[in-house]
């Protein structure tokens, strides 16, 4: 027998400043459900994820969720307003016994549940209400954008999780691995309408081509015929001086057809000019070293890059990795060591706080106000790349239009944000340019276009990024910073990068940027095989081991407690059902750390 669907719109219709968001709109979520929901920005998806999850009132049509269904939502900006540390935040309707959800989730998700509410960054703010959501367990989970902020481990804890829940879920996200990764099913959002493919992420970009391709070939025909029915109009008058009036009022109908078509949103013009050809040599970092009080940020570290590299730089977040783009490009100074620069450098910085931007200036304004785009006595003109042009014409290449020109900054949504930095970018000539989270909140085809233009891009990229899929089509070289003042030099990409992480201990070098320290030999009298010698990635997972079964242990027992309750299996069935499986999932796991643990030691012994 069916199940019945967990959510079903029908016939929606939304309208936002005289403009049509969605017509006529209609989709179900199905139980197990792992919906991808993609779409340019500002087509609406986060408007309809708000619809879905009851946040968000449509002006016609119904929203249906069955009976006993619990639906949890993750917004992109969420209100904590009311609450005094971000874990009473995420436990807010949780029962006492549950807290260790909470716990779990922010040890996964890297939050701190003491922090108060009122010194937490946004990244905090939004971290917590995704633990809120995790430690909630619904039957259908609706994550706008659930990656932002959230460092590489952590993608990788939460893409885990999602992997093995048994909820549905829907999800928007510009990181293209992930949705792969998790996705069986595509809702494609293009122009009001909404279009749903049985086949995940991976498929997506072939079924939107595929498409538009048909569309494109579609007003092809449509046009062609309106040619040719226009000339038979013309040349009938003189021929008959008597028309078919009928095939006139088709002709007619035809027209209005084709006025009715609604183009598709085009790409940002988007383009990177070199500047003047930088030396060989870009940057050479030798033994260069950085601590803030009793944190090592970096030890004798060299690097030596050069012109046309690219660089990506991975890690945790707080591991340093912005710190060392700074030091590198002579922002700051390193404790120890040196960094040359190389001659002719002309630098551009995409920072990922976007402090560049003025939230209170118009758009107009933070272009004109920039000095590098200033035009002597024109007010109205910027210059773009050694060129005069006018301040609308080029913010219409970045797809914004003739109200938002003077519209304020902080009006903007952070996609928006994002391709206005890079319009001040792409605007100067450069020659090394520096992008720190570029990719954020920018839909696919403008990350195709980006990827394009840097794999163009004759200068040099240093690259920090969470984004694995773009690390792997961008990066020649790739620096992993591993905290504790460790960084590692590594061939490629990001998936080069786990491939020889895996295979070796130390960093594969090749190509132009490179580590000049060499590993340091072995000792006297050891053997170089040393089979039963611990790695050094044996050796982090020992020590971490305990504080892994230390908080196993009390997850279990957290649950037995909680599970004692004498009424619990009838008051709450449900609860007890997701607390019974959460006990056995930690059971097992405490029972393969246990052995994992056992393992190690006994390797670490016998290799003394």
């Amino acid at each position: 027998m069916a199940q019945a669907p967990l959510l079903q719109l029908s016939d929606i219709a939304l309208t936002f400043g005289g403009d049509p968001v969605f017509d006529d709109l209609s989709l179900v979520v199905h139980p197990g459900d792992r919906v991808a929901l993609v779409g340019r920005n500002g087509s609406g998806k986060s408007t309809l994820m708000k619809v879905m999850a009851g946040l968000a009132e449509a002006d016609t049509g119904t929203r249906v969720v069955s009976p006993g269904v619990s639906v949890g939502y993750m917004e992109q900006d969420p209100d904590l307003s009311g609450f005094e540390t971000l874990g009473d935040f995420a436990a807010h309707g949780l029962e006492p016994g549950e807290m260790y959800m909470v716990e779990r989730a922010g040890a996964g998700l890297k939050f701190d549940p003491d922090r108060p509410v009122s010194s937490a960054s946004g990244g905090e703010r939004r971290r917590a209400a995704l633990a809120r959501l995790m430690a909630d367990t619904p039957e259908l989970m609706l994550l706008d954008e659930p990656t932002n902020h959230l460092d590489i481990e952590a993608i990788g804890w939460l893409e885990a999780e999602l992997k093995s829940t048994r909820a549905a879920f829907v999800l928007i996200s510009h990181d293209r691995r992930f949705l792969t990764e998790l996705t069986r099913a595509t809702l494609w959002i293009d122009r009001g309408q909404v279009r749903r493919q049985e086949t995940g992420f991976g498929g997506f970009e072939a079924w939107r081509d595929k498409i538009w391709d048909e569309e494109d070939q579609s007003r092809h025909k449509l046009n062609r015929k309106i040619k040719s029915e226009a000339r038979w109009a013309v040349e009938g008058i003189s021929a008959r001086r008597k028309r078919n009036m009928g095939r006139v009022r088709a002709l007619q109908d035809l027209r209005a057809e084709r006025a009715g078509m609604i183009r598709r949103q085009g790409t940002a013009a988007m383009d990177l000019a070199a500047g003047p050809k930088s030396g060989k040599k870009v940057i050479e970092a030798e033994g260069i070293a950085k601590a803030f009080g009793d944190v090592p940020i970096l030890r004798g570290f060299d690097l030596k890059v050069q012109r046309g590299d690219r660089v990506a730089f991975v890690g945790p977040n707080g591991v340093g990795k912005t710190t060392l783009i700074r030091m590198l490009t002579g922002e700051i100074e390193p404790d120890a060591g040196k960094v040359s620069l190389g001659t002719n450098l002309a630098m551009a910085v995409f920072d990922q706080s976007r402090a560049k931007l003025d939230p209170n200036m118009t758009l107009w304004d933070s272009l004109t106000g920039d000095p590098d785009m200033r035009v002597s006595g024109k007010a109205d003109q910027i210059m773009v790349r050694g060129q005069p042009k006018h301040v609308v014409g080029y913010l219409k290449e970045f797809l914004f239009d003739d109200a938002q020109a003077r519209a304020p900054v902080r009006s903007l949504s952070g996609g928006e944000k994002a391709r206005l930095l890079l319009a001040k970018i792409m605007a100067r000539e450069s020659n090394l340019l520096v992008l720190d989270e570029p990719t954020n909140d920018l839909d696919v085809e403008t990350l195709d276009l980006l990827q394009d233009i840097l794999g163009d891009y004759p200068g040099t990229v240093l690259l920090v990024s969470h984004d694995r899929d773009f690390i792997d089509r961008v990066a020649t070289t790739t620096v992993a910073m591993e905290g504790d003042g460790r960084a590692t030099i590594y061939a490629g990409g990001w998936s080069d990068y786990q491939s020889q992480k895996a295979g070796s201990d130390g960093g594969s070098v090749s190509g132009g940027a490179k580590q000049k320290n060499k590993p340091s030999k072995p000792a006297a009298g050891a053997s170089r095989s040393a089979p039963n010698q611990l790695s050094f990635n044996e050796k982090h997972r020992l020590d971490a081991l305990p504080k892994l079964l230390e908080r196993l242990e009390a997850e279990i027992a957290k649950l037995e407690e909680y599970l004692s309750a004498p009424d619990l299996f009838t008051a709450e069935p449900l609860k007890f059902k997701k607390a019974t499986e959460a006990l056995a999932e930690r059971q097992q796991a405490l029972a393969s750390a246990e052995e994992e643990w056992l393992e190690l030691a006994e390797k670490a012994e016998s290799g003394k």
